[in-house]
């Protein structure tokens, strides 16, 4: 019998949700470079996208009454299926979640050729957006997005954007910057008016 795939994982009193491999990034301090789980979870390669009615089907298996947070955040960008992104937060707002936190490249307006911040209103109550470095050489030598140069830009345009339609909007970096990076990503977290929370390396 086939395994099955993991949809839903537990990090401490939140529940994460993996609905998607794809990503336009190839981070160099990435997770998944480091092996197949995270957080002691279970395997988060996808043998294929679930469709919403089976990731509804695995909600269905806990009490989402129970987190603080049910946060789409797996092997992959999320915003990749904003749709289904949608769908989901609806579904688990109906049925008992707290909050729901989206951690995100800040790149879906290139992903989907379209201003996309709106469409987290009313779905999303957090969004965390990877900085991962305060200037455009740092930010594309960690990141390495397949859209290129523009990508810096477009993450910066993408947390503003959000400001506009979720109550609650963070940028993120990983200790393992050095403290020059970390200092410019705080000046450039300060010039935009958002929150940087500099996050422990778990890889």
């Amino acid at each position: 019998m086939q395994k099955a795939m993991t949809i839903t994982y537990e990090v401490g009193e939140n529940l994460y949700l993996n609905i998607t491999n794809r990503c336009p990034c190839a981070c160099t301090f990435c997770i998944r470079t480091h092996g197949d789980n995270a957080y002691g979870s279970e395997p988060l390669w996808l043998d294929h996208e679930p469709p919403l009615e089976e990731i509804c089907a695995a909600l269905d298996q806990r009490d989402l009454s129970r987190y603080r947070e049910i946060v789409f955040c797996g092997f992959g960008e999320p915003t990749e299926r904003l749709e289904v992104l949608q769908q989901t937060a609806a579904y688990a707002k109906a049925h008992g979640a707290k909050s729901i936190r989206l951690n995100t490249n800040g790149l879906s307006d290139l992903i989907h050729s379209k201003p996309t911040a709106a469409a987290l209103k009313g779905y999303v109550d957090t969004v965390s957006i990877s900085l991962n470095a305060g200037t455009k050489e740092g930010y594309l030598a960690v990141t390495r997005p397949k859209f290129g140069e523009g990508a810096f830009d477009a993450m910066q345009a993408y947390a503003v954007d959000c400001k506009a339609y979720v109550p609650q909007v963070m940028l993120t970096v990983v200790d393992v910057l050095s403290p020059d990076e970390i200092a410019a990503s705080q000046a450039l977290a300060q010039k935009l008016d958002i929150p940087l929370r500099v996050r422990r390396y778990d890889g």
